[in-house]
C-alpha cells in the first residue's frame, strides 16, 4: 500500500492559500488527523476536498457555533466532546466518530475510520435534528415498505422479474440490485459490512469495508451502526449545505411523478413559477429564514421544515423541524384514500378494521388507533395556515383549504367507485383477491389511487391544477372507471 508522503507539498500549498498572508479567509486550523487526510484526498478526491472547503464545517469550530445565541443558532448540542470543540469539523471528526459502534470501522493509514457517516454520528452536534427525524416516516422508510406485507407485495408486483410460462405470467421476487436501483434508492437500503476488500486506486491498493447494498443515500437507509437514515439525502456531502437542502431540486430527487408528483405539481404552480424565476434573489443560507426579506414564494421546506420568522426576525411563524410530516394533518398519499396522518413515522404497527397493516381499509375507513385525532389535525392545519398567512390574506387561506377539503373528498369517492367495481370482479371470479395487485382489473384500481388520485390531491394541495385535470388527475380516474366497468359488463 502506498503512503501519502509524496503529496505533502499539495497540502502545504493549500494551507498557504488559506493563510492571512494570501489575502484569503483566516480559517480555524483542521485537526492533525484531518490534515493527514487532506494530504492524500486533495489529490485522490479533489472534488470532495473542495466541497468541504466551501462548507461551514471548514470555517467554524463547534465551540464557535455553540456561542451563537437566539434563532440564528444552527447547532442544537449544548456540549460536544472536548477534543472536537476547538477544531474544524473535518474528515476525521466525522469519519472517526463512534468507531466501536460501527460495523464498517476499518484501519486506514493508522486511523480507525468509519466509511458511512450516520445520523447517530451527526447527532454529536445535532441531537435535536436526529430526534425529530427519527419520528418521521422518512427515517422508517425501509421498514414501512419492506416489513409491511401489503406494500411489499405491491413492490414485488411493480419491480419483480416477470416471465411467461405455459400461458401464464410468473413473478419472481426482485433482486437486491433491482431493489437498490428502484424503490430502495429513495427508501434506503440495509447497509452491512461483510469484512474487507481490496480496491485498486491511482494511489495504490486500498483496503476498505465490503458493504452490502452500497452505495445508497436513501432517506431510511439502515446504517452499519444500526442507525436509520441518511442526512446526506438532503444535505449532500461534503458541503452539507442548507442552501442545497432548501432548494426544491433536492426534494425532486424522489418526490416526482407519476406516483408522488410533489415537485412536478409545485413547479407548475404560481409558487414554483416565482421561486424558479427569482431564486437568484433569495438568501438561501439565512437562519432564521425571514419571510419577505430572505425569500418570497415558498419552496418545499418553507411549508414542511424551515424555521420561519417575520421580516424583522422578531416573531416565529413556524419552528424548525426535521420531521417533514409534523405540520401535515391529512395524508393525501393513500392506499387507497386520504386519511389522518399517522402518530409516528413507523407505520407497520397500524391495523385497519380489516386487520391489514394499513391506515385505512380498501373501503376508506381509517384505522381506529395510530392516527392523529381531530384536535391534533386542527392544530397542524392552524400551523400551516400561519405559514400561508405570512403572504396571503385570511380569507384566501381559508378559501384554499376549504376547496382542498372538498376536492379531496370527491377524489376519494372516485377511488371508492373503482374499489366497488373491483369487489364485484372478485365476487364474480374475474380476479383473485389473494393478491390485489397482479391482475389487469386490479392494476387499473392501483393506477386509480397510486397515480391518478395522488396526482389530483397533490394538485389541489399545491395549486398545480393541470395535474388535477388532464395530467393524470380526473381524466385518468374517469378512464379507469370506464375500463373497469366495460370489462365487468363484457363478462
Amino acid at each position: 500500500m502506498k503512503t501519502c508522503e509524496p503529496f505533502l507539498p499539495a497540502v502545504l500549498l493549500l494551507a498557504a492559500l488559506l493563510s492571512p498572508a494570501s489575502g484569503q479567509m483566516d480559517l480555524p486550523d483542521p485537526s492533525d488527523a484531518t490534515a493527514e487526510c487532506l494530504i492524500c484526498h486533495e489529490m485522490a478526491t479533489p472534488g470532495i476536498v473542495a466541497d468541504w472547503q466551501r462548507s461551514r464545517h471548514s470555517r467554524m469550530t463547534p465551540e464557535e457555533a455553540m456561542e451563537v445565541e437566539g434563532l440564528a443558532r444552527r447547532m442544537s448540542a449544548i456540549q460536544v466532546p472536548a477534543h472536537l470543540a476547538d477544531t474544524t469539523v473535518g474528515c476525521y471528526e466525522c469519519h472517526g466518530l463512534r468507531t466501536e459502534e460501527h460495523g464498517d470501522t476499518f484501519e486506514h493509514f493508522g486511523y480507525q475510520i468509519n466509511l458511512v457517516v450516520s445520523p447517530a454520528d451527526c447527532a454529536t452536534c445535532h441531537p435535536d435534528e436526529q430526534d425529530e427525524y427519527m419520528d418521521s416516516k422518512k427515517a422508517h422508510a425501509v421498514a414501512n415498505l419492506r416489513d409491511n406485507p401489503v406494500y411489499h407485495l405491491l413492490e414485488t408486483e411493480v419491480i419483480g422479474l416477470k416471465s411467461e410460462r405455459d400461458g401464464a405470467l410468473v413473478s419472481a421476487p426482485p433482486s437486491a440490485h433491482t431493489q437498490g436501483e428502484s424503490c430502495y434508492s429513495c427508501h434506503g437500503t440495509v447497509v452491512e459490512a461483510k469484512g474487507l476488500k481490496t480496491v485498486e486506486t491511482d494511489m495504490g491498493d486500498v483496503e476498505v469495508p465490503d458493504l452490502t447494498n452500497w452505495p445508497n443515500q436513501g432517506v431510511g437507509r439502515v446504517n452499519p451502526d444500526g442507525s436509520l437514515g441518511a442526512c446526506t439525502a438532503c444535505h449532500p456531502r461534503h458541503s452539507f449545505s442548507i442552501e442545497v437542502a432548501r432548494k426544491p431540486y433536492t426534494c425532486a430527487q424522489c418526490h416526482i411523478e407519476p406516483d408522488v408528483p410533489a415537485w412536478d405539481v409545485w413547479k407548475e404552480s404560481k409558487h414554483g413559477n416565482i421561486v424558479l424565476s427569482e431564486a437568484t434573489h433569495y438568501n438561501w443560507d439565512a437562519v432564521p429564514w425571514k419571510v419577505g426579506a430572505d425569500f418570497k414564494a415558498p419552496s418545499c421546506v418553507v411549508c414542511h421544515a424551515a424555521l420561519l420568522t417575520t421580516p424583522d426576525g422578531s416573531e416565529v411563524l413556524a419552528e424548525r423541524t426535521h420531521d417533514f410530516g409534523s405540520r401535515l394533518w391529512l395524508r393525501i398519499f393513500g392506499l387507497p384514500t386520504s386519511h389522518p396522518q399517522p402518530e409516528h413515522g413507523l407505520t407497520t404497527t397500524l391495523r385497519n378494521a380489516d386487520g391489514q397493516p394499513l391506515p385505512v381499509t380498501f373501503a376508506g375507513v381509517p384505522a381506529a388507533e395510530g392516527l392523529i385525532n381531530e384536535e391534533e389535525m386542527a392544530a397542524r392545519q392552524a400551523t400551516m395556515s400561519g405559514v400561508c398567512g405570512a403572504c396571503h390574506s385570511t380569507d384566501w387561506v381559508n378559501g384554499h383549504f376549504a376547496q382542498f377539503d372538498a376536492f379531496v373528498a370527491e377524489v376519494d369517492q372516485m377511488v371508492l367507485e373503482t374499489t366497488g367495481l373491483l369487489s364485484q370482479a372478485w365476487e364474480a371470479g374475474l380476479a383473485d383477491p389473494a393478491n390485489p395487485f397482479d391482475e389487469y382489473l386490479e392494476q387499473l384500481w392501483v393506477y386509480q389511487w397510486l397515480i391518478n388520485a395522488n396526482a389530483a390531491r397533490y394538485a389541489s394541495a399545491m395549486n398545480g391544477q393541470d395535474f388535477a385535470a388532464f395530467k393524470y388527475g380526473w381524466w385518468g380516474m374517469s378512464q379507469n372507471l370506464v375500463k373497469m366497468h366495460a370489462a365487468l359488463k363484457e363478462h
